[in-house]
């Protein structure tokens, strides 16, 4: 089948965070999955972003669903979540339910819809005691969410390559530019695509650190991303605060 139109919706993992390109904007696995599409559908292809980072499942319900919808493409990616999990009065069961209702509005058009199960990031950050079961519940729905409405479940959680840190950026928490690759090879084989299979190499995982060397980086990372982090959420602003969808609008597609 060939898409003659997608619109990816969610927050920074869709935004591709922290895959630049040369002028410091996100280039990132949706738009290398639309690159792909493009050359299957040809110049008649459109694509939209609406992902914005730091933004809650609520405000991408709100704001980027009824734009996707009022475009009415082909296909349409869904991700939203990741940073509901980690505030301290998240509800597994009603953004479970909402994520439901979501999927069906944007089946009922007619699209084709893909959805995530979240990668393994928290294996490497603070606070998995908490977030872990959290998104393991999440993680179960969406099987059963893709199932029930005949969306396109990418399970990222089952490939254990995304245990590899390389795979990660430097915050720890937003894929660097080779995880970004291995989920649009994963999404074009969802898909039915061939994906580049350098995509898919694995990067070698780096030698171990030293217990001393990696307490210094860890408090390193504490100070410049992990405080950050706290106070924003004291502060109640957002990474997304000053940011505006890098591609508001179905266009033709250009990298």
């Amino acid at each position: 089948m060939r898409w003659r139109s997608y619109v990816a919706v969610g927050d920074s993992f869709t935004e591709g965070m922290n895959d630049a390109y040369p002028d410091g904007t996100y280039r990132g696995w949706a738009d290398l999955v639309a690159a792909r599409l493009a050359v299957e559908a040809g110049p008649e292809f459109g694509y939209a972003n609406l992902a914005i980072r730091g933004r809650l499942f609520p405000n991408v319900v709100a704001e980027q669903v009824p734009a996707a919808l009022a475009m009415r493409p082909d296909l349409i990616s869904f991700a939203a979540g990741g940073n509901d999990v980690l505030r301290r009065n998240f509800d597994a069961h009603a953004l479970v339910e909402r994520f439901d209702e979501v999927i069906g509005q944007l089946r009922g058009t007619g699209a084709d819809v893909l959805i995530f199960r979240f990668a393994d990031v928290m294996a490497r950050l603070p606070g998995q005691r908490l977030v872990a079961p959290r998104v393991s519940i999440l993680n179960q729905a969406l099987g059963e969410t893709a199932e029930r409405h005949g969306a396109i479940l990418v399970d990222l959680y089952a490939d254990d390559t995304f245990l590899n840190p390389v795979l990660w950026s430097e915050d720890r928490l937003h894929l660097s530019a080779a995880g970004h690759r291995r989920v649009a090879a994963r999404v074009l084989s969802a898909l039915g695509l061939p994906p580049d299979e350098q995509w898919l190499v694995v990067p070698p995982q780096p030698a171990p650190t030293p217990w001393l060397a990696a307490r210094g980086a860890d408090l390193r990372w504490a100070g410049q991303h992990l405080a950050p982090w706290i106070k924003r959420r004291l502060t109640g602003r957002s990474s997304g605060d000053t940011v505006t969808a890098k591609r508001p609008v179905l266009a033709p597609f250009t990298d």
